[in-house]
């Protein structure tokens, strides 16, 4: 069974076109285990549902049955820790592998992620105010005369 990630989590796919965000199978090459946003609860069971290809009621109904077994605190505390462990589910599903890694910085260091951007933005700026020398220059504004 092949479902599709990205799809508001209801494994059905939406047409291109009909609001969706592009859909894209779940077994792809690099996709990893995530955490799912449309989980009941911290979305554990949905994660591991969508990364095995498992029904979400039998995996809910195996964590239960572990919490059980195990007595309430262990099994709950495994439960946490499984969610602080995995890694929250893209809001849009990266396209490449450099969008990919992005995200997987991003996750593990935001500070680092941003300082990244920041360098992207400094560097654009920089390229925006040469542009901005040619064209208010006096050299340009001759240049368009003549050329008129």
């Amino acid at each position: 069974m092949r479902r599709y990630r990205g799809c508001g989590g209801s494994g059905r796919r939406r047409p291109f076109g009909s609001g969706g965000n592009g859909c894209s199978f779940a077994d792809s090459p690099g996709s990893g285990l995530y955490r799912s946003r449309n989980g009941r609860f911290l979305g554990v069971c949905q994660g591991l549902a969508e990364y095995f290809d498992l029904p979400v009621f039998w995996v809910r109904v195996l964590t239960a049955l572990f919490v059980l077994f195990t007595g309430l605190w262990p099994g709950v505390a495994v439960y946490f820790i499984a969610a602080f462990l995995m890694k929250l589910e893209p809001v849009v599903q990266p396209q490449s592998s450099s969008e990919r890694e992005f995200y997987n910085s991003y996750t593990r260091s935001k500070s680092d992620a941003v300082s990244r951007v920041r360098d992207k933005f400094d560097r654009l700026d920089r390229r925006l105010r040469r542009m901005e020398d040619v064209v208010t220059s006096k050299d340009w504004q001759w240049e368009k005369r003549m050329r008129e």
